[in-house]
């Protein structure tokens, strides 16, 4: 089938003005003025009163659910497909957490591929919260070059009570395999690291690229806008040349301040639009423990706060662009997605319509209609 998107205000996320989009199969293949092309495989989408931009990305979501710090009860449960079409998530990167044991590597690819099927694109890291991480082959390495899915290491936990506590030495060898296997198999190779709220807040990275050849560019660390005290800190290491990551899914658990809109408002302002992204932490276990590090309650979080955080930011003053830019472009760049992250030919059709208030109206996934009109055309085989 063959889509026109018919005189659409396109945000490819830079301003393009009002244009036509052509999709054939799963690719755009044109962005012109007044595109005409009929016939019975032609469907035309009429775009005059809606906002085109691309399909969000979200780089850190636990699609299989987590581990839930309260015990066997508190286990999350697993991501519902027609979440992600409801958030506009035309991307995901699945994770595990606190609990690599009764979450494991084989469950997480099954689920990655499962989505992928019903319609989204999916990738996965390696490894959970310790190290040595859990892995297919027995390597590091060996994932990333022979495992098709398999983009990075994560979610490391470092600064955190909940931490296998790693090494200087243990952290520099698995960034340095996650390198080597990123360059030898075309992938981005990124150590996804969970930031807790340790005093050491970013000291081990710090120390690893201040002390070995690996770049600042090989880490993604999450969870920054966890507290003032290492949202501040995160600006030295931005400043240094590397990428953070802000996580959408904060609830209660945070004053306002420090939502992800917040956090990435100011650093935008800061100038650091290219080093910014927002994640949803979706369907992990947000625990909740007192000044003993004692657990006293659980949240849940959702894929749609990385929605709601990129409307909020914009609500609040920053650019449609540039809070665009946070969960499409720049995930896809430093994820090394080289076909995600924009509209522009030859880009996989990953597109969304907005209303004139930023509601999501139309997802398109791969050139394939899953959400229109504000209805869910496409859900879960079991929802």
């Amino acid at each position: 089938m063959i889509k026109i998107i018919k005189d659409v205000q396109v945000f490819s996320p830079k301003p393009l003005g009002k244009k036509d989009i052509l999709l054939a199969h799963d690719k755009i293949v044109a962005i012109e003025k007044d595109i005409v092309l009929a016939g019975i495989y032609v469907e035309i989408l009429d775009g005059s009163d809606k906002i085109a931009v691309p399909g969000f990305i979200d780089s850190h979501v636990h699609i299989i659910g987590g581990g839930g710090e309260g015990g066997f009860r508190t286990r999350t449960p697993e991501l519902p497909f027609s979440d992600l079409v409801k958030g506009g998530i035309t991307t995901v990167v699945g994770c595990l957490g606190t609990d690599g044991v009764t979450r494991n590597l084989n469950s997480l690819y099954a689920k990655a591929k499962a989505l992928e099927e019903e319609g989204v694109t999916s990738y996965i890291y390696s490894g959970s919260y310790r190290v040595p991480i859990v892995t297919f082959t027995g390597s590091l390495l060996q994932d990333l070059i022979l495992i098709d899915k398999v983009i990075g290491a994560g979610e490391i936990a470092i600064s955190d009570h909940r931490s296998s506590q790693p090494t200087f030495e243990e952290l520099k060898r698995l960034a340095a395999d996650s390198r080597v296997g990123g360059i030898l198999s075309g992938k981005a190779g990124i150590v996804n690291l969970h930031l807790g709220d340790g005093s050491s807040m970013l000291d081990l990275i710090c120390e690893i690229v201040d002390k070995t050849e690996i770049p600042i560019t090989q880490f993604l660390p999450t969870h920054i806008n966890r507290n003032n005290k290492l949202l501040r800190e995160a600006m030295k290491w931005v400043e240094k040349g590397g990428f953070v990551d802000f996580t959408t899914s904060t609830g209660a658990l945070l004053e306002e301040d420090l939502q992800a809109s917040k956090a990435l408002k100011e650093y935008i302002e800061q100038g650091f639009e290219d080093q910014v992204t927002m994640s949803s932490d979706g369907q992990g276990s947000l625990p909740r423990f007192n000044e003993k590090k004692e657990f006293v309650g659980l949240d849940v979080g959702r894929v749609v706060s990385v929605y709601e955080n990129f409307k909020a930011a914009v609500e609040n003053g920053v650019a449609l662009e540039k809070a665009l830019k946070s969960i499409t472009e720049n995930p896809a760049r430093i994820l090394k997605l080289h076909t995600k992250g924009s509209i522009s030919p030859g880009k996989d059709a990953d597109i969304l319509l907005l209303d004139k208030d930023l509601r999501i109206d139309t997802v398109i996934a791969k050139g394939k209609l899953l959400m229109k009109d504000k209805e869910i055309l496409v859900k879960g085989t079991f929802e």
